[in-house]
C-alpha cells in the first residue's frame, strides 16, 4: 500500500507535466504565429519577383503582427524555395514563393519533390509583365527590324533570360519555334543580372520582366513587344506578341506555399493574412510600379489551378522537347 502511495505522488506530478506541456503547445499553436516567418523568394535581389516580394512581405507583416523574414534562394530555374519546403517544419514559419518553373521542371528532370503533392498550396498572387527588351542604340525601332536582321543570320544574336527554362525563356524558345529564327539563349539568375549584362553589350536583348520598366522609361532602354494579353497601360505603344501574329500571352502567374502536412488552423491563419497582404495598398503599389496584375486565388482555387497547370506544363515541355543538359 505505502508502496503503491508512492508510486502515486511521483506519477502525479509527471502527469501534471505533460498535461502542462500539452496545454503550452496548444496554446502556443492558438496563438500562431508567435514569432517571425520565413519567406523564400527563389530568385536574386533587385529584380522583379524580389522588388514585389520584398513590400509583400512588408504587407504580410502587418497582416500577421509578426516579423517576415526574405530569404533569397536564387538558382535551379527558381525551385530552390520549393525544395526548401521539403526539408522545413510543416509550422507554417517557412513560406516560398512559387513560381511556374515549380511546375514544369519535374518534367525537364527529375526532382526531389512531386508539386501535386509536396506542398500547402495558400494563396495565388500575382504574374509577370514579360517582353523583350533591347538598348535604346539598337539598330532595330520595331520586332519587324529584329526579325529581318535574325533571318538573315540564323544563330547570331544572344538574348538573356532569368535562368534556364524559365518563363522567358521557353517562351522564347516558343517565339522561335513559331517564326524560325534561331537565337542563342544566355542563362543569368535573375533580370538584375541580365540587363546590366544588356546594357554591357555582352547579349542582344533580354526577355525580361518589367524591372526593365525603369530604364525603359529613362530612354536607356526599349520594348521591342510585350507578351501581355492587352496592351499595357504604362508602355501603350508597344505591340503584344498576339497583334504581332503570335498567339502567346505569357504572364508565369506566381503564389506562395507552405510544406504539406500543415494543421488546418494554421492555414486558416495564413490564407487570411496572405490575403489582406494582397490586397493592401502597399503591394498593390509595388504591383502597379511592376506593371503585374493581381491574380489572388484562395488555397482551394490555387490548388486546382496547380492542377491545371501542371498538366499545361508538361505539355509544353514535350511540345519543345526539353531536356536538361
Amino acid at each position: 500500500m505505502r508502496a503503491s502511495t508512492r508510486s502515486t505522488r511521483f506519477i502525479r506530478p509527471i502527469a501534471l507535466l505533460a498535461l502542462a506541456l500539452c496545454a503550452s503547445a496548444v496554446a502556443a499553436e492558438d496563438k500562431f504565429p508567435s514569432g517571425p516567418v520565413t519567406l523564400i523568394v527563389p530568385y536574386a535581389p533587385g529584380g522583379t519577383t524580389d522588388v514585389v516580394a520584398r513590400q509583400y512581405a512588408v504587407a504580410l507583416q502587418t497582416a500577421l503582427g509578426q516579423s517576415v523574414v526574405v530569404e533569397n534562394r536564387p538558382g535551379v530555374s527558381g525551385t530552390l524555395g520549393a525544395q526548401a519546403l521539403l526539408r522545413a517544419k510543416p509550422d507554417g514559419y517557412t513560406l516560398s514563393m512559387i513560381p511556374a518553373t515549380v511546375f514544369r521542371q519535374p518534367f525537364i528532370q527529375k526532382t526531389a519533390y512531386d508539386p501535386a503533392s509536396d506542398f500547402t498550396y495558400l494563396a495565388r498572387i500575382s504574374g509577370y509583365t514579360f517582353g523583350i527588351v533591347v538598348r535604346a542604340d539598337s539598330p532595330w525601332q520595331s520586332w519587324a527590324d529584329f526579325l529581318k536582321s535574325a533571318r538573315a543570320d540564323p544563330g547570331k544574336y544572344s538574348y538573356g533570360s532569368p535562368g534556364q527554362f524559365s518563363t522567358p525563356h521557353v517562351t522564347m524558345l516558343e517565339i522561335g519555334a513559331k517564326t524560325g529564327i534561331s537565337l542563342n539563349a544566355i542563362p543569368y539568375k535573375s533580370d538584375a543580372e541580365c540587363i546590366p549584362a544588356l546594357l554591357g553589350g555582352h547579349v542582344s536583348m533580354c526577355a525580361a520582366g518589367s524591372s526593365a520598366g525603369t530604364l525603359v522609361d529613362s530612354g536607356k532602354l526599349r520594348w521591342l513587344n510585350l507578351w501581355t494579353e492587352r496592351r499595357s497601360t504604362r508602355w501603350p505603344d508597344v505591340p503584344t506578341l498576339r497583334e504581332l501574329g503570335l498567339d502567346i500571352v505569357s504572364a508565369s502567374p506566381y503564389g506562395i506555399a507552405g510544406p504539406k502536412g500543415m494543421k488546418e488552423p494554421v492555414v486558416r491563419v495564413l490564407e487570411d493574412a496572405l490575403h489582406k497582404a494582397a490586397v493592401d495598398p502597399v503591394h498593390l503599389a509595388a504591383l502597379k510600379r511592376q506593371d503585374q496584375a493581381l491574380m489572388y486565388m484562395d488555397g482551394a482555387a490555387y490548388k486546382r489551378f496547380v492542377a491545371e497547370q501542371i498538366s499545361v506544363e508538361r505539355a509544353m515541355v514535350q511540345r519543345l522537347g526539353l531536356k536538361a543538359d
